[in-house]
């Protein structure tokens, strides 16, 4: 009988080293990561004002609301909503958009059926509508926000509804013919009494 204690042998299973190297390589690349965040949030504290206490908590200084215009505002809002210059800037842009862009790619040669008005600008309800599938071609053709299904999604859900309303037949182009331009008319002359108040 031999004096040396009983070893007991574990059979190390083959696939086992493998996903310890995978382990490693997960808490490497964690770990670089936390360093990223890290450096990222120190370089945020350094360029934070003297006094300004509140940055990166996601608070509003006292006497500063989240109403207030800053720089940080990245997308514009809906055109309908802005005021002249910011109205006339917006659709300078627009109109850059549906000229360089939809007017070429996407409009066929206007008919009874698909109608269409050079002075699409002078139509409001042509203006909201193409202002909100601009809105959604920006967002939706940049791989990094949407990936590589945004185009498809674009076109399915604004694009294609949106060319059906103004082209159709009952649409803000229903008075425009190749040679004549005719604004819609049917608006009410007075804006609904919700919006305005007459004295009594």
């Amino acid at each position: 009988m031999s004096d040396e204690p009983d070893v007991p042998r574990f059979e190390v299973p083959v696939g086992l080293f493998q996903d310890v190297e995978d382990l490693r390589a997960d808490v490497v690349r964690l770990t670089g990561q936390v360093k990223t965040l890290m450096e990222a949030a120190e370089t945020r504290a350094e360029e934070t004002p003297p006094g300004d206490e509140t940055a990166g908590t996601g608070e509003e200084p006292e006497g500063k609301t989240g109403d207030e215009d800053d720089e940080e505002w990245k997308f514009p809002p809906f055109i309908l909503l802005l005021d002249p210059p910011e109205y006339d800037d917006e659709l300078r842009a627009l109109t850059e958009w549906v000229e360089g862009v939809l007017v070429p790619g996407y409009l066929a040669e206007p008919s009874a059926e698909a109608r269409w008005c050079h002075r699409w600008f002078d139509h409001p309800v042509a203006v909201a509508r193409l202002h909100a599938c601009w809105l959604a071609w920006q967002e939706l053709t940049d791989p990094a926000t949407c990936g590589y299904t945004g185009p498809s999604v674009w076109h399915r859900d604004h694009l294609d509804p949106c060319m059906r309303e103004l082209r159709g037949s009952s649409g803000p182009f229903e008075g425009c013919t190749k040679n004549e331009h005719q604004i819609n008319h049917r608006l009410p002359g007075l804006v609904p009494s919700a919006w305005s108040h007459t004295g009594d």
